[in-house]
């Protein structure tokens, strides 16, 4: 071979290996039958009993009331940065309904989450209005010491309002140390903040709060490179 077919060959190889990895690097999304997850339990439980659930189009689950934090675990899944989507429904009833996402956790008492308190959506008072969705990072940084040491950084109001009794979707986008959580399809992220825990990836969890069912549905998980 001479050196201008040497050259060429090399380039070609180089320009392959460069498209390789370029393919390879993009995002990657996984749907999960929370539904099918539930009816084979396959969810990992935590404090909670989970049913499958079909409500219109929805396919999904739903998480039962009991006192204490509750979490169901997706099988299998590690997460490290990217995007987590899904429907939520709580409803209107004070200090009854917190619903959201773990995400980052090693067992029932480490992870991150971001969850909502549909019954602060629309009440009167504007500063219960801003303790509409909150961010705690256990165990170190539950939400009374981040409401406590830094009120406003970790909780806020959702925008736009959702009706606290049916479903909204919920956009949590993770990456670089930071997480923004976007609601009903808005630009805007209604909270956005730098993670506390010194966690860098773990399990996805559906979390429920003290004495909170909640329902979810349509979940979407987008892992970056």
């Amino acid at each position: 071979m001479n050196r201008t077919a040497l050259s060429i060959a090399v380039c070609a190889g180089i320009f392959s290996v460069f498209e390789f990895s370029r393919v390879t690097a993009q995002p990657k999304t996984i749907t999960p039958d929370l539904a099918a997850l539930a009816s084979a339990r396959k969810l990992t439980l935590v404090n909670r009993a989970a049913a499958p659930l079909v409500d219109g189009e929805r396919k999904g689950v739903r998480l039962t009331e009991r006192p204490g934090e509750g979490i169901a675990f997706l099988p299998e899944i590690e997460f490290s940065s990217g995007t987590i989507e899904l429907d939520i429904r709580g409803k209107d009833v004070a200090q009854q309904s917190f619903v959201g996402v773990a995400f980052h956790g090693n067992d029932a008492t480490t992870y991150d989450a971001i969850y909502f308190r549909p019954f602060n959506f629309r009440v009167p008072d504007p500063v219960s209005r801003t303790h509409a969705v909150q961010y705690h990072s256990l165990p170190l940084y539950t939400w009374q010491k981040l409401r406590a040491e830094q009120p406003g950084k970790y909780e806020q109001s959702v925008n736009p309002v959702p009706d606290p009794n049916t479903w909204f979707h919920v956009r949590v986008v993770i990456a670089n140390g930071k997480a923004s959580v976007f609601a009903g399809g808005s630009a805007v992220p209604s909270l956005s903040m730098n993670l506390l825990g010194d966690r860098k990836n773990g399990l996805i969890g559906l979390w429920v709060g003290n004495n909170s069912g909640g329902d979810f549905a349509n979940l979407a998980v987008t892992f970056m490179p």
